[in-house]
């Protein structure tokens, strides 16, 4: 963990543990760098990175100080336990159920796994779309076919060099966004009948693929800060034929942890000793709360063993549907299963996007979006603290746009989503998470969307639903 995060853990734990306070005021960023022996670069960007977590505020010329709060500090999840060995997958009917709920504006999208798409440069883009339009050369509809357009995988691969990584133009492969990346390496890795492994809880498009593609999974515990058990995950690549391991490592999906820096490196050498692949979901990548951004896999993957999956979809350009995959070794795999399948991604998007990278103002769009999406998650957990019962526990994100809730162990989820639907709000209760309906009395909430009176009041109901059940 760097040692800025480090910082900020600590000084949080004190906040929740109530040795500080509200209104207690934090050390000067002087008496920090003394006490800590570190940099003031590091204490501004640990004070930073609590300010936009809501725990501190700055004073103007007098400081930070712990900020009030109207409700009870929570406490964390723990790490998860999964139950028994491999799965065979039937989840669909199930998600799907759950997932219809979430199309109706009219209804609170705190089960969406959507932000709102009015903080992404929609208007900018469609110029650079129009653009790239009206200039097509026909001749890009044969030569943009996989891996794709020439200039968009020259710009994705500046971008990992800016991270760190070096990744070759040659082995990034475009795809339909970053589910068709997945489905992709899934195929490119395994066959029906065969193995992998997932985080407990995952991301349920994971699960669908799964299922779709005949494969079985075995789920690893998974902390909400650390990630997954590399302990468990060694002992299952010991004793099963895992084939592959398809992971969130920034700011997953339910649960939004960021695994610290030595523990994904750690991750990789253990994948590398047992020579199984990795396909990285990395969609959220961009969205840290921090200075800095997380650290890459791909600059650790000396063997090509990571398949890096992404997309503008959360970052950039909802709706336009452009992903990649940085495939390492697998590249002409699942270029040819990417041939086989869609044979192509849209051509006018990938030039328009190419163009917006080159001369639209990512990084300015990126760090607004980046203080918005840390502002309303303050505000989400501010009012999930003020309106839920005694006992909640609550894992509090560096980045992303979930908060995952675990609840009293009385309280189902299941019914609290059709009890909230009736209400006009949408949850995402945990079992859609696990391949086994395990997380019954969990739930996954958006902060993606601006606070507002409407959400507030359905915070409030969500909290007085979940008392009435216990």
């Amino acid at each position: 963990m760097p040692l800025y995060q480090d910082l900020a853990t600590r000084t949080a734990k004190l906040i929740v543990d109530g040795v500080l306070r509200a209104g207690d005021r934090l050390p000067s960023v002087r008496q920090a760098c003394r006490t800590n022996e570190v940099s003031p670069v590091t204490i501004t960007q640990a004070y930073y990175l609590l300010e936009s977590r809501g725990l501190i505020e700055a004073r103007p010329k007098s400081g930070y100080f712990v900020r009030a709060r109207l409700g009870q500090a929570l406490a964390e999840p723990e790490m998860s336990r999964p139950l028994g060995q491999s799965t065979q997958l039937q989840v669909s009917d199930f998600i799907f159920q759950i997932l219809e709920s979430v199309k109706d504006p009219a209804v609170v999208p705190l089960g969406s796994s959507f932000p709102s798409p009015y903080l992404f440069p929609l208007d900018k883009l469609g110029r650079f779309l129009a653009s790239a339009a009206r200039k097509l050369d026909p001749l890009s509809t044969i030569t943009d076919l996989p891996p794709g357009n020439e200039e968009l995988r020259r710009q994705l691969a500046l971008r990992y060099l800016a991270h760190g990584a070096t990744v070759a133009p040659q082995e990034i492969i475009i795809t339909s966004g970053a589910m068709e990346g997945i489905n992709l390496c899934l195929q490119a890795v395994t066959r029906p009948g065969d193995l992998i492994a997932i985080e407990s809880p995952t991301f349920y498009a994971g699960l669908q693929a799964s299922e779709r593609l005949g494969l079985k999974v075995i789920e690893i515990p998974t902390h909400p800060r650390e990630g997954v058990s590399l302990a468990a995950l060694e002992d299952a690549l010991r004793q099963h034929p895992v084939k592959a391991c398809l992971f969130m490592l920034n700011f997953a999906n339910p649960m939004g942890g960021l695994v610290p820096d030595e523990r994904k490196k750690a991750l990789l050498e253990l994948l590398h000793r047992h020579d199984v692949p990795l396909i990285e979901d990395d969609v959220y990548a961009e969205l840290y709360f921090g200075q800095q951004a997380p650290l890459c896999s791909k600059t650790e993957d000396r063997a090509g063993l990571v398949m890096h999956v992404s997309s503008f979809s959360k970052c950039l350009a909802p709706g336009y549907r452009l992903g990649w995959v940085a495939a390492g070794r697998y590249a002409q795999a699942i270029q040819r299963q990417k041939l086989s399948t869609s044979l192509a991604t849209n051509v006018p998007v990938q030039i328009a996007l190419a163009d917006y990278l080159k001369h639209g103002g990512y990084e300015n769009h990126l760090r607004h979006l980046r203080r918005t999406l840390a502002n309303q998650e303050a505000a989400l957990t501010a009012a999930v603290e003020q309106h839920f019962p005694a006992g909640t526990r609550l894992a509090r994100p560096q980045g992303g746009y979930f908060l995952w809730l675990e609840l009293p162990r009385r309280v189902d989820t299941l019914l609290l989503h059709q009890q909230a639907l009736a209400q006009g709000i949408s949850i995402a209760p945990g079992p859609i998470f696990s391949a086994k309906r395990e997380f019954g009395n969990c739930l996954r909430l958006n902060f993606g969307h601006p606070d507002s009176p409407r959400q507030q009041a359905a915070i409030a109901t969500l909290g007085q639903l979940v008392a009435e059940l216990l």
